[in-house]
């Protein structure tokens, strides 16, 4: 009797731990486990007081980057995400803006393509106030960036303004002008060389060919042909008689 009565004490004292170790505490964490709630998009402060609410705590982060146009106030993602089960007190952290724009070395734009800088200023997060057109003669200054507001290497912040100027390369009246080759064959050279003078243009190389013929200095061929529709900058070229 006694090592019956000694055996049901070892099991009762058994179960007793059991009980104790096993069945208790999951008696007592039944209940206190927290969902996280959905605070995206909320004011921090919003989001903070509605994670204390349901026995969190809001950790405030920033966005790795500076992100234009957004507020820095927003809650922008959550870590644990919402829904998930976690223990009472657990720290909830909250991904916010930067609240300073990042400082940056200003680009180089200077002859650069007008598209080329474009882009760039719109990459750099930076405000394209205005584009100014300045007449070039030179070709290779057409189209692109002559100046700009802000030195490159200046250090300057997402949002600033700049403006720049670009060249555009401007033909004079004169210029686009044509006039037209006169007939000179069957002429003297100075007669030539007159009415050459006459319709604008000017007198380039002149070569000579023998002829028994002929009469000396007599034209006998011109370039550009005769009625041509050239520039003023054209020279016309003659070929003259020679005796010799």
């Amino acid at each position: 009797m006694k090592k019956k009565a000694a055996v049901i004490v070892l099991i009762f004292i058994g179960l007793m731990v059991i009980v104790d170790k096993m069945v208790m505490p999951l008696y007592i964490s039944h209940g206190t486990v927290k969902v996280v709630p959905d605070v995206l998009n909320l004011k921090y402060e919003d989001a903070s007081s509605k994670l204390s609410h349901a026995g969190l705590t809001a950790i405030k982060s920033y966005h790795v980057k500076y992100l234009s146009g957004v507020d820095s106030n927003i809650v922008l993602s959550q870590m644990p995400e919402a829904g998930v089960e976690v223990k009472p007190g657990r720290n909830v952290y909250l991904v916010v803006n930067k609240l300073e724009k990042p400082s940056f070395p200003m680009p180089d734009l200077l002859g650069r393509p007008e598209l080329d800088a474009r882009e760039t200023v719109a990459r750099m997060d930076l405000k394209l106030q205005n584009v100014q057109i300045s007449s070039v003669t030179n070709s290779e200054e057409n189209g692109r960036v002559l100046s700009q507001s802000i030195p490159a290497q200046t250090m300057v912040k997402a949002g600033s303004a700049v403006s720049m100027i670009v060249g555009r390369l401007e033909v004079s009246a004169e210029g686009m002008k044509k006039l037209t080759v006169p007939d000179v064959l069957g002429m003297s050279l100075d007669q030539a060389k007159q009415a050459v003078a006459d319709a604008g243009l000017k007198l380039g190389k002149v070569t000579t060919e023998y002829s028994a013929s002929l009469v000396p200095n007599t034209v006998i061929s011109q370039k550009p042909a005769v009625n041509s529709y050239v520039s003023p900058d054209q020279l016309v070229e003659l070929t003259v008689v020679t005796s010799e």
